[in-house]
């Protein structure tokens, strides 16, 4: 099936480690334009490299720090100023460090958590609206939230940025669906990364799985999945492209799936 993002032009925020850059391949295998965001430049252009051969039509990385607003901006203005608009944002960019809620009182990690997971993610939602409504084509923004939106153990703040994100999302479906604009939310199981390749040394994973899920977590999680298997990056690429399908999805806006083999079914 035609998708109709051939050529599309698509920012991926946090687009050079593990879903992220899952995500710019699902989007390079349509022959997409992609920039993507990341405070990694050097694990991001190992990725543009992949995402050309893949297919995407054309690649730009725009390195910095999403909690600056001013990063933001000008990844917006990059795909404006390259390819005179914007089609979709993958609002994907995320961080994560888990503590029992009675334990977590460092407020500098909540306030780090808060500034990644939301503001960089209502930052970028202002700019590419406004980079969309300038356009007659409308838009689509997908956002990665995750299954601790709905609560899990020792993601208490990680979790409630993640709700926020999703109630984020929803209003931008309803207050701008009249500009041809979309906004839906993918929330991601647990994705472990296929390899060192799929992440950078900014990345949580950097350090290998047993700093961030140890195969005894796994299995526990495994117990309650229905499917009784991982989510892979593919598999959340293959939900956020089918959202951002102009064709496919023309008629979807301010939905929720969880891909996860059913771990959560919101």
């Amino acid at each position: 099936m035609d998708l109709g993002l051939e050529h599309a032009r698509v920012i991926v925020t946090g687009g050079a480690s593990n879903i992220g850059r899952g995500i710019v391949h699902g989007f390079a295998r349509e022959r997409s334009r992609l920039v993507i965001s990341d405070i990694d430049e050097e694990q991001a252009q190992r990725v543009r490299a992949e995402a050309l051969d893949l297919g995407a039509t054309e690649v730009i990385v725009h390195a910095g720090d999403l909690t600056s607003p001013a990063v933001a901006a000008a990844a917006v203005e990059r795909s404006v100023t390259a390819w005179g608009g914007l089609d979709v944002l993958v609002n994907n960019a995320g961080w994560s460090k888990g503590e029992f809620l009675a334990k977590d009182d460092d407020r500098s990690r909540w306030q780090r958590l808060v500034d990644i997971n939301l503001f960089a993610a209502v930052d970028m939602s202002r700019e590419a609206v406004s980079a969309m409504r300038a356009g007659e084509a409308g838009g689509s923004v997908v956002f990665v939230a995750s299954e601790a939106a709905f609560g899990q153990i020792r993601q208490g703040v990680y979790g409630a940025t993640k709700a926020a994100e999703v109630a984020l999302a929803r209003t931008l479906a309803r207050e701008h669906g009249r500009h041809g604009i979309r906004s839906n939310v993918v929330c991601p199981g647990l994705v472990v990364p296929e390899g060192p390749e799929a992440v950078g040394s900014d990345s949580l994973w950097s350090a290998g799985q047993d700093g961030v899920f140890n195969e005894s977590q796994v299995d526990y999680l495994l117990k309650d999945t229905p499917l009784r298997r991982l989510t892979s990056a593919e598999d959340i690429a293959n939900a956020v492209v089918w959202l951002a399908s102009p064709t496919a999805a023309r008629q979807v806006t301010g939905q929720l799936i969880a891909v996860s083999g059913g771990y959560t079914m919101p």
